[in-house]
């Protein structure tokens, strides 16, 4: 097992105050200044100690406040060290406004708590664990389009397409399936093999995920499913997760699917006697062993809205089944809107079912009326949205102050004709991920296939980027040199001057291996110099890839700004070598892609590329 010795050992944990008798503990002294500016169900809920509590916040009652400050009073009351907290949030950019938060109470007091999403959590775990499981810590994380890329190329050799799969249908079942925890094996089982098309997708199943396996790489959803897995399979492990995290917390509960929900109840399990080292100062119970650790989430069934995506929200409504000592507290004040938009949405929500009845109320007063208007189409919609913009902008709203929602991308196109013609400034926000873009994907492919050289599917993205002369056919007579004579692509590029092709391609292909291996060097840790920053590898493999250079010679317009994109990347890759000058190897600082700020592309004029 690759477990951090340092971060794991008994010896770090301290001994946890028995703090279970409910609210009257001693981090909700009336004195406590982490209770200042909270009304009393927001106190209750930062005060509580016990095995697990369900915070049901609605809309806009300062949950994040809450949460922030319940980490502040657990490491405050010297009730958890911050290496013993595990926050777990949905976006990147919520785990960053909790981290802050929490640090701005805190200070240097709260270094080493992880506050993460679900998949960056569950690939810090993989990256220590993986070699227990017949991976390397260098495993490539394939992003949807790159799974799209192998799905779509197993679909084309198995001729699937004549049963009608594409590869939106594979990619979104195989997806379902994962995060239900079923694995192509586990499927089989129940197939009906009778079905031509059920076969096939067994079949597909099965070779995507021995591609994957080949390739050292797990897709997105594969992180958390096998995180699961590897708790499953080997216990030792588990426990040392479970001993290690004593406290964890789960913001918007009510969106987590199977998968997400089997994670937390491995987290939170008891440590068995037999997982408890001799020689621990935890507090053990009565058999021997140690409680499982306290739980908090938070959440609310009526925001529940990614049904569509594996949410399941019987996770949150029955919680209190499946942690019979729960507390629950409702925050029902809301600091947000106006009591007339409560008192509707109140309405509207009271109509669902099995749900935690509450009424959302706020100090802040009555506000204006909602305007209701029923259209005779579409465009006479539009028209009426864009007339109340102008009246508020004649009234001295600025336009920047003004927000029009819209249920699907469709219904733009009216809208947008209208504003146009009434001379109405608007900007459609979103656009292509920073991350999703081709530039960055091939930049990226770059560098996976120095750290990964199993990884075919980052090699074939490179192999004529920029332009080499390489076609589809040199590639596939590479897949086929590497499948005869049972080596890796890799290995097929080393040995391109076998494969009988002509002069100048096969000098291309053996320039691009070379300088591969050549870079490749720099990780080693043998080094007389060390290995080099990721900073410092990022630009020398950029730079001798040609890929920047070739995107400013293109006479594609938009290609400056691809390779602005490019050169944001590195800049990137910098700032974080010189904030964690300690992450000096390649290995320990890929985790700078999971710790990066989502970036948009509305940034940038250029178009996205497939």
């Amino acid at each position: 097992m690759s477990a951090d010795p340092a971060a794991l050992r008994p010896s770090s944990t301290p001994i946890i105050l028995d703090g279970r008798g409910g609210a009257d503990g001693g981090a909700g002294a009336p004195a406590d200044p982490l209770l200042e500016g909270l009304n009393p169900e927001q106190r209750e809920a930062v005060v509580y100690r016990g095995p697990a509590l369900l915070i049901v916040a609605g809309a806009g009652s300062g949950k994040t406040r809450v949460l922030t400050h319940r980490i502040a009073s657990l490491i405050e009351s010297r009730e958890a060290w911050p290496s013993q907290i595990l926050a777990i949030t949905f976006t990147n950019k919520a785990a960053a406004e909790m981290r802050e938060r929490v640090e701005s109470l805190l200070g240097q007091a709260s270094e080493g708590m992880w506050i993460s999403t679900f998949h960056s959590a569950c690939v810090r775990i993989l990256r220590r664990e993986a070699e227990a499981f017949g991976f390397t810590q260098n495993f490539t994380i394939y992003d949807s389009a790159d799974s799209r890329v192998l799905i779509k190329r197993i679909i084309k050799q198995l001729d699937a397409d004549t049963l009608g799969f594409t590869v939106s249908s594979v990619s979104g079942r195989i997806s379902k399936l994962k995060n239900e925890l079923s694995d192509a094996d586990t499927f089989a089982r129940t197939a009906n093999f009778q079905d031509p098309a059920e076969a096939m997708f067994v079949e597909i199943f099965r070779q995507y995920t021995r591609s994957l396996a080949a390739a050292n790489a797990f897709d997105f959803d594969d992180l958390i499913g096998q995180t699961v897995f590897l708790f499953r399979a080997f216990p030792k492990v588990a426990a040392l997760y479970q001993r290690r995290f004593r406290h964890v917390l789960v913001d918007e509960y009510q969106d987590t699917n199977h998968a997400q929900y089997s994670l937390i109840r491995e987290l939170t399990r008891a440590v068995s006697p037999d997982d408890v080292p001799a020689d621990t100062r935890m507090s053990t119970n009565g058999m021997g062993g140690i409680d499982g650790a306290s739980l908090t989430v938070v959440g609310d069934s009526d925001q529940s809205i990614y049904a569509f995506r594996g949410a399941d929200i019987r996770n949150i409504t029955e919680f209190e089944r499946d942690f019979p000592q729960s507390k629950v507290v409702l925050l029902e004040q809301n600091y947000r809107s106006t009591q007339n938009i409560l008192t509707a949405a109140n309405a509207v929500i009271s109509n669902n079912f099995d749900r935690k009845d509450k009424k959302l109320w706020t100090s802040i007063g009555d506000g204006d009326k909602i305007v209701g208007f029923t259209g005779y189409s579409g465009h006479d919609e539009a028209q009426f949205v864009a007339d109340e913009i102008q009246r508020l902008h004649e009234e001295g709203t600025a336009y920047s102050e003004i927000a029009v929602f819209y249920r699907t991308n469709a219904q733009t196109r009216a809208l947008e004709e209208i504003l146009i013609r009434s001379a109405v400034p608007y900007r459609i926000m979103g656009g292509t991920k920073f991350y999703e873009r081709a530039e960055i994907k091939d930049a990226m492919a770059y560098l996976i296939a120095v750290a990964n050289p199993a990884d075919v599917l980052a090699l074939r993205r490179i192999l004529n980027t920029p332009k080499r002369g390489i076609g589809p056919a040199t590639e596939t007579a590479l897949a086929n040199f590497a499948e005869a004579h049972g080596v890796t692509f890799r290995e097929s590029m080393r040995r391109a001057s076998e494969l009988g092709l002509g002069p100048k391609v096969t000098q291309a292909i053996l320039t691009l291996s070379r300088m591969l291996d050549e870079v490749a060097l720099l990780l080693d840790p043998d080094r007389p110099e060390g290995r080099t920053t990721v900073g410092d590898l990022v630009t020398t493999l950029l730079d001798r890839s040609g890929l920047v250079q070739a995107l400013r010679a293109s006479r594609d317009a938009q290609d400056e700004a691809r390779a602005e994109n490019v050169e944001e990347l590195v800049a990137v890759t910098k700032e974080f070598s010189r904030n964690n000058p300690r992450a000096s190897s390649w290995t320990s600082s890929r985790r700078c892609r999971w710790s990066l700020p989502p970036m948009s592309s509305t940034t940038r004029a250029a178009p996205c590329r497939s």
